[in-house]
């Protein structure tokens, strides 16, 4: 059995490639572990002038307090419908889109293509207050609804440009030997094309999804009723104006990226396919 040896310069290089690595774990999680461990303290240990990272006497009983104080489920839930509303309108509109603008041939095609990157640009806060507007116009303010609107419509320039590159990536021959077979566009589009772009779409749900479930700037904006609020928003209710119960805000932001990172954690296989196909240059 061979075994090639490593010289001593590449055996340096590797040592500073895993140091660089260690410290960019720890620097990305250094803030989630300072997060978890104030989660864990006591109000007066938070603000002890002399208190520790560790805490010194872990109260988990703050994980099951934050639930008695604040309607967390509630928050969950609205939010859960939010990000998952967002995601199917997203995609429903996006596929059809992508699928045209990498298949066929129109005028306007390259200046339709500026204006999806060019409407990516634009952040939510810059364009809230006209939000609010068309909302207020069309009834949609203090309203779940309008939310999954919105953020469908901010989610959509993504999924387009991702979608088109997955599409691209996927060999046209497949849907002429379908077509031969006697499918058409569209049945093709779906029995061959979707399945093949699977890592592709899985990604870009995951995306969507994740997007809208963080989504803070518009919800605060739109919705004003309690029950009505997503996650994001309605951590709040911990950060009064005379006093800011650190430990339970923490708490409930950890419950607020555990989705996160679960489906993080789903994807991770399809995670590089998917970006890898989105990327194609068109």
């Amino acid at each position: 059995m061979n075994t090639k040896k490593l010289t001593t310069k590449q055996i340096i290089l590797k040592i500073l490639l895993y140091f660089v690595v260690i410290d960019i774990c720890i620097f990305t999680l250094y803030p989630y572990f300072a997060m978890f461990c104030s989660a864990l303290k006591s109000r007066a240990e938070i603000f002890s002038v002399n208190g520790t990272i560790l805490p010194v006497e872990p109260m988990w009983s703050n994980f099951i307090d934050v639930w008695k104080r604040a309607p967390l489920a509630q928050y969950a839930v609205n939010s859960l419908l939010i990000a998952g509303g967002s995601t199917l309108l997203a995609m429903l509109c996006g596929i059809p889109a992508a699928y045209a603008l990498s298949r066929m041939k129109f005028k306007g095609k390259t200046a339709f293509l500026g204006f999806v990157i060019v409407s990516q640009m634009f952040a939510p806060v810059v364009l809230v207050i006209g939000i609010y507007k068309v909302m207020a116009v069309l009834g949609f303010t203090d309203s779940i609804v309008g939310l999954i609107f919105v953020n469908a419509a901010f989610n959509q320039a993504f999924t387009i440009w991702l979608l088109r590159g997955t599409f691209m990536s996927i060999s046209p021959e497949m849907e002429q030997a379908a077509t031969i077979d006697g499918c058409t566009r569209i049945q093709a589009l779906i029995r061959i094309l979707l399945p093949v772009a699977a890592p592709g779409i899985v990604t870009t749900l995951i995306f969507i999804f994740i997007n809208a479930w963080n989504e803070y700037t518009v919800a605060l904006t739109l919705i004003s009723t309690d029950t009505s609020k997503p996650l994001t928003v309605g951590i709040n209710i911990f950060n009064g104006y005379n006093m800011i119960e650190w430990q339970y805000l923490f708490a409930a932001s950890l419950f607020a990226i555990l989705p996160v990172v679960i489906l993080f954690m789903g994807i991770e296989k399809n995670l590089t396919s998917g970006l890898t196909a989105g990327g194609v240059k068109g």
